[in-house]
C-alpha cells in the first residue's frame, strides 16, 4: 500500500466541509432546487473509507454506492467536484446532466453508481453490484454506505442474508450519526450497537468512532482486506454526527445544544489538523492558507462553473432516459473494463 499524505487528506475534508458549506448558501439564494442533505462533520468516513479502498486499486476500480447524503462520497470516489455542484444547480454539466439533483448524484465513469433516496434502497443494489464483481473474478468490491436510519429496512436483512449466504464481496459502511431524520436512534431500534445486528446472518462486523480519520483508516484496511480475500463480507460501524439538520427544512429542534457542542469539539478536521500541527508537519499559517485556497477554488471555479453551465432544454426531458439514447460520458469508461 502506498503511503499516506495525510496533508492532502486534511485538505481534502476542508474541501468537503466548504463544497457542503457553499451548498448550503446557494440553497439559500435559491439556485438549489429541491432537496438538500449536507455531510458536514462526517467527513472522516467517506474520505477514509475510500482512501483505504482506493489505496491499492485506485480511483475507480471498485463500485461505490450510498443514500441520498452523497456529494462527498461522489466526489472522493472520483467524480468531478464541478459536475457536482452542477448538479445541485440543475444544470446540462451536472453529473446527471441537472435531472437527478442533490439526492441522485451519479457517476459510472469512476464506478460510484449513485446516491438514492429511498431509504433502503442501496442494499439490494450493492448485493448485485457486489455479485457481479463475482462473477467477473478480477478483484473488484462494492462499497455501500448506509446510515444507521436505514438499518430497519426490509432491504436491510434481506440483504444481509443474501450477502452472507453468498459469501459477496461487498463492504458495508455504517455511518450512525444517531438520528433518522429527527428519532434518535434509542427511540426506533432495539439494537443500539448496529453492529452486533450482524451477528444474526453470520457477518464479521465491528464498531469504531468515526471523527478521527486514522481510526476510521486502519479500521476500513483490515475490512477491506476480508473483502477482498474472498471470504465474504464485512460491516463497519462509525460513530459520527452531523452539524447540520437533516435537511434544509430541519431546525434540528430535537437535539440539545450541549450535545452539538459535544460533538463540535470533535471535528474531524480539527482532530487532523491538530496532530499535524503537534507532529510538526504542518503549521497554523500552513492551515489557514490551506482553508483560504480551498475557499478561493470554490467559490471562483466550482461555484463559477455551476452558476455559468446551461438549463437542460425542454426539448431533451426524456433524454438520456432509455436504452438507445444513452448518455456517452457514461458507456466509453466502462467498456472493455469489465462492466
Amino acid at each position: 500500500m502506498r503511503k499516506i499524505d495525510r496533508k492532502r487528506l486534511l485538505r481534502e475534508m476542508v474541501f468537503f466541509r466548504r463544497f457542503e458549506d457553499r451548498s448550503f448558501e446557494a440553497y439559500m439564494e435559491r439556485k438549489v432546487g429541491g432537496f438538500l442533505h449536507l455531510y458536514s462533520g462526517q467527513e472522516a468516513v467517506a474520505t477514509g473509507v475510500l482512501e483505504m479502498v482506493q489505496a491499492d486499486r485506485g480511483v475507480g476500480f471498485d463500485y461505490a454506492i450510498t443514500g441520498y447524503r452523497d456529494h462527498i462520497h461522489a466526489i472522493k470516489a472520483g467524480a468531478p467536484a464541478r459536475e457536482v455542484m452542477a448538479e445541485l444547480y440543475g444544470k446540462e454539466t451536472g453529473s446527471s446532466r441537472g435531472r437527478g439533483g442533490s439526492m441522485h448524484i451519479f457517476d459510472p465513469s469512476v464506478r460510484f453508481m449513485g446516491g438514492y433516496a429511498l431509504v433502503g434502497q442501496p442494499f439490494p443494489l450493492a448485493a448485485g453490484l457486489a455479485l457481479a464483481c463475482k462473477h467477473q473474478k478480477e478483484g473488484r468490491i462494492a462499497v455501500c454506505f448506509l446510515g444507521d436510519g436505514a438499518n430497519n429496512q426490509g432491504t436491510f436483512h434481506e440483504t444481509m442474508n443474501m450477502a452472507s449466504l453468498w459469501k459477496l464481496p461487498v463492504l458495508f459502511v455504517c455511518e450512525n450519526n444517531c438520528y433518522a431524520i429527527g428519532t434518535a436512534i434509542q427511540r426506533s431500534t432495539a439494537v443500539i450497537d448496529q453492529y452486533k445486528r450482524l451477528e444474526a446472518y453470520n457477518i464479521p462486523a465491528s464498531q469504531h468512532p468515526g471523527q478521527d480519520i486514522e481510526v476510521v483508516m486502519e479500521a476500513a484496511q483490515s475490512a477491506i482486506a476480508h473483502v477482498r480475500s474472498g471470504a465474504g463480507p464485512y460491516f463497519l460501524e462509525f460513530l459520527t454526527y452531523r452539524y447540520r439538520g437533516h435537511s434544509m427544512s430541519d431546525a434540528g429542534a430535537y437535539r440539545s445544544k450541549e450535545e452539538v457542542a459535544e460533538w463540535m469539539q470533535r471535528d474531524p478536521i480539527q482532530i487532523l489538523a491538530k496532530r499535524l500541527i503537534e507532529a510538526g508537519e504542518l503549521t497554523e499559517e500552513e492551515f489557514k492558507a490551506m482553508e483560504q485556497a480551498v475557499q478561493n477554488e470554490i467559490d471562483n471555479d466550482i461555484i463559477q462553473f455551476a452558476e455559468e453551465s446551461p438549463e437542460p432544454k425542454v426539448a431533451d426531458l426524456a433524454k438520456y432516459v432509455l436504452e438507445d439514447n444513452p448518455d456517452p460520458r457514461w458507456i466509453g469508461p466502462l467498456q472493455g473494463q469489465g462492466g
